[in-house]
């Protein structure tokens, strides 16, 4: 055969396997579960005696953190990551059989540690003693759930005091007594004119004073549930839900909650539910899912989907456009603000390629950027940046807006990744969770 023919052929069959490939990503990313992967054990039980509620001052109750910022309170983490850190503790019984992804991230509240999970035919819930690893209680409640990306939450709990609230990716919030498990009340969004985006219900729930906060879409784009009974305190606007969480906003001592839905950015009145002012920022396929960012009059939020980035300079009644940049695009993961300037990853979620970049917070300017921590997700703990790639590798990084510095990293943190570890690292009372579909593992951060 002629050698012509042959690199021919040598590229045509490239083509097809990578064709092969993609076709495999874009079905992955669209339809049915990703399997799981690894060791999968059966559900331990349980005592009936439930250790007393605790709280730390460096808890993680609600995702990003104590305040919706993604910096963890804790000081004092081992910086030298040389030979690794001492794992705690691990369970693999979070998702039951092979189909029954849940990518939703734990939540600590001293010796509470509330992960969802799922099996078959169930939402799952779980309480493990954050220092153990041992389960202290299980809830369950049957959901059928049949969008891609597996049946099992997404959205994060909320933990407020001695409940704790859990939204299913079927449109189900849930009010579970902290203590024992005990379900105090059920609710589907679709019940009051919810419609489910074509990924799952995603928003975390958010608890302000005493109402918990969801979006719903449809004709109950955002609603608020009386914490105690789970009544209706309001509704409000229509259209396509999102896939983030809502944060709180205040200025000159005027509150509203900052709802990035499917058309955009809004802020709420949390009293009535009123819309105070409305961006537009409406994607390709409506994904607005990473968080809005505060730092005192600037709101920071960003989408994938050649969307990139803005700032915004707001108050009570109004928001003005400071400037956009097109280059920082995060699609499902949330950067830090410090000390003037954003940190964080941009890129496609599904790749573990991309760019970590820092901004100047007031100007959009971009101070430098590195495609050495692959796509990931970030934690901010004691003047450190940990950044988890979607292949499970960990990193440290010190965030200057003067260079990009690499302080440490552990490969494979994260064992038997076949898919992508899209779950943010949580740190709480100076420990590390990373989560992997059915796997959670405890990390000790200490010096």
């Amino acid at each position: 055969m002629k050698r012509s023919i042959k690199i021919i052929l040598i590229i045509v069959a490239i083509l097809i396997l990578g064709g092969a490939y993609f076709g495999y990503q874009i079905r992955q990313m669209t339809s049915g579960s990703e399997s799981l992967t690894g060791s999968q054990g059966a559900i331990p039980s349980f005592a009936n005696e439930f250790p007393p509620l605790t709280k730390s001052e460096a808890d993680w109750p609600a995702w990003q953190g104590l305040n919706f910022s993604g910096k963890s309170n804790y000081k004092g983490i081992n910086t030298d990551w040389s030979m690794g850190l001492k794992e705690e503790w691990q369970v693999d019984f979070l998702c039951q059989d092979k189909s029954t992804a849940s990518w939703s991230a734990p939540v600590i509240q001293g010796n509470r540690l509330v992960v969802p999970g799922r099996d078959k035919d169930n939402d799952l819930v779980f309480c493990l003693n954050s220092e153990t690893g041992d389960l202290i209680w299980q809830g369950s409640y049957e959901a059928i759930n049949e969008t891609s990306h597996g049946p099992g939450a997404r959205a994060t709990p909320f933990i407020d005091e001695d409940r704790v609230y859990t939204f299913g990716r079927g449109g189900d919030l849930v009010c579970w007594q902290l203590l024992d498990g005990e379900l105090l009340w059920k609710k589907n969004v679709k019940d009051v004119g919810g419609e489910e985006p074509e990924w799952g219900f995603s928003s975390t729930p958010i608890v302000y004073e005493d109402i918990v906060v969801v979006q719903g879409g449809g004709s109950a784009q955002v609603i608020a549930y009386d914490k105690m009974t789970g009544n209706v305190a309001w509704k409000s606007l229509e259209g396509p839900t999102g896939y983030s969480a809502a944060t709180i906003f205040t200025m000159d001592s005027v509150v509203s909650l900052l709802l990035y839905h499917g058309l955009g950015l809004s802020s709420i009145n949390p009293s009535d539910g009123t819309e105070l002012w409305r961006i537009s920022w409406e994607t390709d396929y409506g994904v607005n899912a990473t968080t809005p960012l505060v730092d005192e009059d600037i709101i920071f939020h960003t989408a994938g989907y050649g969307m990139g980035s803005q700032a915004l300079k707001a108050n009570g009644d109004q928001a003005d456009v400071l400037w956009k940049n097109e280059n920082f695009e995060g699609q499902h993961t949330d950067p830090v603000i410090l000390d003037g300037y954003v940190y964080g990853y941009s890129g496609e979620s599904y790749l573990n390629r991309g760019d970590f970049m820092c901004l100047e917070l007031a100007t959009g300017k971009e101070m430098w950027s590195t495609k050495e921590l692959g796509q990931g997700t970030t934690a901010y703990v004691d003047g450190h940046i940990i950044c988890l790639d979607i292949k499970g590798n960990l990193f440290l990084i010190n965030p200057k807006p003067e260079e990009f510095k690499l302080v440490g990293e552990i490969p494979k943190a994260i064992t038997e990744v076949k898919s992508r570890a899209w779950t943010k690292p949580v740190v709480a009372n100076g420990k590390l969770y990373l989560r992997y579909m059915q796997r959670l593992i405890c990390f000790n951060l200490k010096q």
